[in-house]
Formats: structure tokens, sequence, C-alpha cells
């Protein structure tokens, strides 16, 4: 009986992994873009002109 218990929590153990892994993503990051700059350039004399 131990075996049988053993061996039902370890196979638990992996679904619940392969699950998350492989699940719908739970993040609730905001929806984001490009940003615009609103600083001034550097006033360096050495910086590339591109």
């Amino acid at each position: 009986m131990g075996i049988s218990k053993m061996m039902d929590s370890l196979i638990q153990y992996f679904s619940e992994a392969i699950a998350r892994i492989f699940g719908p993503s739970d993040d609730a990051y905001p929806l984001s873009g490009v940003q615009p700059f609103s600083g001034d350039p550097s006033k360096d004399s050495h910086r590339s002109n591109w």
C-alpha cells in the first residue's frame, strides 16, 4: 500500500508540473508598446552622427 501511494503522489507531482508548464499563462502584466522619448539628447561632442 505504501508503494502505490508513493507512486500516486509522484505521478500527481509530475502531472501538476506539466500542466503548469504547458497550461495557459496566468500573468497579469499590462499591455505596453513603444514609449516615446521625451528627454533631451546629449550635447556631447563625441556622439555618433547617424
